[in-house]
């Protein structure tokens, strides 16, 4: 098994939070779609695997039109083994979506959306200097459950003077509609982001650590009382809507990234093309692919196994330690463990170790506890 993820680079305008590879210039639309199609030729040798997972994100993908997508599908439906029970996750925001556009999308072969709504509130919407206003993110959201079974929406937490009871109610909101899985990130402050600089200039107050977590700490009890499963530090789906393609990221499974900025991982090679779109362009025109590489250590591999690992419900495990790096790193991590329980930052199930409910906001930095440097 495996995935591809396609990174469509155009944006209507720039949320004040993102550091994420894109343009909102749209004029060389249609060449970054050849250019997509060329790269996925040029490399459907990496992947020998059937592909299980293929995610358009960005960028806002529901920017190209149904031709151009339709394109895309083609080019990889010709050139790599696709499976019959492939979830094919389209990136959209609420401003694109229209009934006739997502009779299209089901058209091309799209199952499953993931709609950037981020918010309900008018207030945080102008905050975050997103596209959409809250009547449009109810409307999106009305419209897909219409066509869609399988779906997810995206909401960010932790902005700044944000109270507790409006988080709470964009939760509610989520639950009413009967989302079947949400995708809930804290607001990061992102250098050379809009975000950034109003801070330095004292425009906006900092992100407040404490009020985060107060955020995700109520994430976790409400989705939990409405049924949701925290599979993975933020994401929650209801049974059977886990997504296929966050859990393969997560667990290891190779995948191609096609597109500028995109990144890789295949036996063990990172690779991330260049986040230019002219450069990505003009290379891909002479049949180049425009990208570096490197190749993980054994060092490197199990710190991202533990940096993964305790960010899912499916844990750790000492074993699989052992026989994927060796069991010198088995017993370091053992060695580790006396402190981590104390602090209760660690539990061990058998022989899985999981991050307690109550330190789970604290997750990358208990990972890098047990990181080994060399």
């Amino acid at each position: 098994m495996a995935g591809i993820y396609i990174h469509i680079p155009f944006c209507k305008q720039a949320c004040h939070y993102c550091d994420f590879h894109f343009s909102t210039t749209l004029k060389h639309q249609q060449a970054m779609v050849d250019a997509i199609c060329q790269e996925l030729v040029l490399r459907k040798a990496e992947l020998a695997d059937e592909i299980t997972t293929l995610y358009f994100g960005g960028g806002t993908p529901s920017l190209l039109s149904a031709q151009q997508l339709q394109q895309i599908f083609d080019t990889l439906s010709q050139n790599y083994k696709l499976t019959n029970d492939l979830e094919f996750t389209l990136e959209a925001n609420p401003d694109d979506i229209s009934e006739s556009l997502l009779t299209a999308y089901k058209a091309i072969g799209v199952n499953r959306l993931s709609l950037g709504i981020q918010s309900f509130k008018e207030k945080d919407l102008r905050f975050m200097n997103r596209a959409h206003n809250e009547q449009q993110a109810r409307q999106a959201l009305n419209l897909i459950s219409e066509q869609f079974d399988n779906y997810s929406i995206d909401l960010i937490y932790g902005v700044p003077e944000m109270p507790l009871e409006i988080w709470e109610q964009n939760l509610q909101m989520s639950f009413d509609a009967g989302v079947p899985h949400l995708s809930c990130y804290a607001l990061t402050v992102e250098p050379d982001t809009a975000l950034d600089r109003f801070i330095q200039k004292g425009v906006v107050a900092p992100v407040d650590e404490a009020l985060a977590k107060a955020h995700y700490d109520l994430l976790l009890s409400m989705t939990q009382q409405a049924g949701y499963e925290n599979y993975e530090f933020s994401n929650f789906g209801k049974p059977g809507f886990h997504s296929k393609n966050n859990t393969a990221y997560w667990e290891g499974v190779p995948y191609l990234g096609i597109g500028p900025g995109a990144h890789s991982l295949v036996a063990h090679i990172r690779s991330w093309n260049v986040s230019n779109n002219v450069l990505y362009i003009k290379a891909l025109q002479d049949s180049k692919r425009p990208h570096q590489s490197e190749t993980l250590s054994v060092n490197d591999r199990y710190n991202e196994y533990i940096m993964t690992g305790l960010r899912t419900a499916k844990g750790v495990s000492l074993p699989k330690i052992a026989a994927d790096f060796g069991l010198v790193y088995r017993e370091y991590a053992e060695s580790l463990l006396p402190e981590l329980q104390a602090k209760q930052w660690i539990f061990l199930d058998g022989d899985t170790l999981h991050v307690p409910k109550d330190a789970k906001f604290l997750s990358d930095g208990i990972a890098a506890e047990l990181f080994k440097l060399l």
